[in-house]
């Protein structure tokens, strides 16, 4: 959260804004649990990504797991960005939201055949291939469909991308990615077949990245299977480097976008190679807020909780990865501050948005969960059954309804009673 006019949230006098709109008035006129996302930040983010590589062949494909809120694509597909997808489900998000299927890149470990025909029909840009036997399912659809697929093999350079485990995508213990030994035979039976078109290399280390060492490491490997390629007659056209730009969570320092892409254009040289990229949490993170009500304050001895009305179905990062995100108070007050685990309705122990946090609150107090636009909503569930929140997008003082609220005849629609 930032401060006065810093930012798309900001404090006006002591009440917190998402651009020109108070929080508190979303909450009056939504309820609570509710995702806010700016528009203005979601366009800020893409632009200054997409900025950092002119001069450089490049194509941006945002990665739809981030957020795949048909509103959030659509602002993106309006920018003219390329999509990142990783199931049949989200190339449909992307078509319904108006994004090119000619900028689509396919990832993933297990694409099933009616999505590979799906995306072959929609005519991708390209297939990530992630092992021998996806690469043989490919070539049969594409056979039977009778297109030939693009194909572009995702590397495995067993690179420390010094993140989470759970985030980390390059190490050769991890299920992503062909190993480098297995490369070359691969992409000369794929050159071979009549049914596959290799055009790329593509390499993904992990997320949440603040160092450009690892991403200058895994490109370096990559390009010398690109010239190894080239000399046995395989040509590459392009090179997907994947996503991972991390955000400031808490006292990250984020990669600085200019220098970034000054470092991958000194080690690409003069290779006349496209450049793709997959960011998702870099462009949607800071553009998005969870917000949510404290309904009441409680104490077991020592321990004080503050009891909020979003749970671990709302926001599973903090209990799936230990993640902090920055908690505010939506009115600034002049109460004293305490020691508080955020925690929720959720009958699990786990279930809890932040730990020993230092807060001002009251019951009844509305509080701003932070850098939640990426990797929050799209990760929720109806665990407990209880339904998600609505999804807002701000455009200035205008509020859009990006998607409703569930309602508990929501949750229970595609279900059934036995017979009697």
């Amino acid at each position: 959260m930032t401060e006065q006019n810093a930012g798309p949230f900001h404090f006006v006098s002591d009440e917190l804004y998402a651009e020109g709109v108070s929080l508190r008035r979303i909450a009056a006129d939504w309820g609570t649990p509710t995702w806010v996302y700016s528009r203005a930040a979601i366009e800020s983010a893409w632009d200054a990504f997409d900025a950092a590589f002119t001069g450089q062949p490049h194509l941006v494909c945002y990665a739809v797991k981030a957020n795949s809120n048909l509103g959030v694509l659509d602002i993106l597909a309006r920018k003219g960005a390329g999509f990142d997808i990783v199931s049949g489900g989200e190339l449909a998000r992307v078509i319904a939201a108006g994004g090119d299927p000619r900028k689509v890149v396919y990832s993933g470990v297990a694409k099933r055949a009616d999505e590979i025909e799906m995306a072959l029909r929609a005519n991708i840009a390209c297939f990530n291939v992630e092992s021998a036997f996806e690469l043989d399912l490919i070539e049969q659809v594409a056979g039977a469909v009778g297109k030939p697929a693009p194909v572009s093999l995702r590397i495995n350079p067993d690179v420390d991308a010094g993140t989470h485990p759970y985030i980390a995508t390059g190490l050769k213990d991890n299920k992503f990615g062909v190993p480098m030994a297995e490369a070359p035979g691969l992409y000369a039976r794929a050159d071979a077949s009549p049914h596959l078109a290799v055009t790329g290399i593509d390499c993904h280390i992990g997320s949440q990245i603040t160092s450009i060492a690892p991403f200058a490491d895994a490109l370096t490997i990559v390009l010398q299977l690109v010239d190894d390629l080239a000399a046995s007659g395989i040509a590459i056209e392009h090179v997907d480097l994947g996503g991972g730009v991390g955000v400031r969570y808490s006292d990250e320092t984020p990669l600085d976008l200019a220098e970034y892409a000054s470092a991958i254009g000194q080690i690409m040289g003069n290779r006349q190679l496209e450049l793709r990229f997959e960011p998702g949490r870099c462009i949607a993170a800071d553009a998005g807020v969870l917000l949510c009500e404290v309904m009441g304050i409680k104490s077991n001895g020592e321990k004080r909780f503050a009891v909020v009305d979003a749970a671990m179905n709302d926001l599973l990062r903090p209990s799936l990865y230990g993640a902090w995100q920055r908690i505010t108070n939506v009115v600034r007050k002049d109460v004293a501050e305490d020691t508080y685990d955020v925690v929720g309705p959720v009958c699990e122990s786990g279930d809890f948005l932040a730990k020993d946090r230092s807060l001002a609150v009251e019951a009844g107090d509305l509080l701003a969960v932070g850098s939640a636009g990426a990797y929050g909503a799209v990760m929720s569930s109806n665990y407990n059954t209880r339904g998600r929140g609505a999804e807002l997008i701000v455009d200035g003082t205008d509020v859009f309804c990006a998607r409703e609220r569930e309602t508990i005849a929501d949750l229970m629609r595609l279900e059934h009673t036995l017979p009697p």
